[in-house]
């Protein structure tokens, strides 16, 4: 009985470790110049593949209902709360990271190749967005 309750404790208290190593869950990103909280973006899974919508703009001087103005086809003058800039990613196998996935600048329209890594335990997440080898990496914190 003790070596069950015990084995019941020690998954209980492990879980939420192993829970909080991914990309799923709302994350607010940073201005790379300034370091002012720039949006939340809330992440999620539909089958083994994430995708991100904004959920909320925090710039200070953000106008509330900004739109996409640089952004090409259907996405062209889209609200900014609400768009998908994060699609189409997929775990690697035997890591956590997830690849093979588009993330979008609303601020210059353009899709770059993404892939995200949870790091600090999941408290945080490395956002890369490349062309080809030219990309930069962003560092995005957990909210929930």
């Amino acid at each position: 009985m003790r070596q069950a309750l015990a084995a019941i404790v020690l998954v209980a208290l492990t879980t939420p470790v192993f829970a909080q190593m991914t990309p799923v869950g709302l994350w607010r990103s940073f201005d790379e110049k300034t370091n002012e909280a720039k949006s939340e973006v809330r992440i999620t899974d539909n089958g083994g593949v994430l995708s991100g919508r904004v959920e909320k703009v925090l710039r200070k001087n953000a106008e509330p209902n900004a739109k996409c103005t640089e952004c090409k086809d259907e996405l062209k003058d889209q609200p900014i709360v609400g768009l998908q800039i994060i699609k189409g990613a997929k775990k690697a196998e035997d890591k956590d990271v997830w690849e093979d996935g588009k993330i979008l600048d609303p601020e210059n329209g353009k899709f770059y190749t993404l892939r995200l890594t949870p790091i600090e335990g999941g408290k945080k997440l490395e956002v890369r967005g490349s062309i080809a080898f030219f990309g930069r990496t962003q560092t995005w914190q957990r909210v929930e």
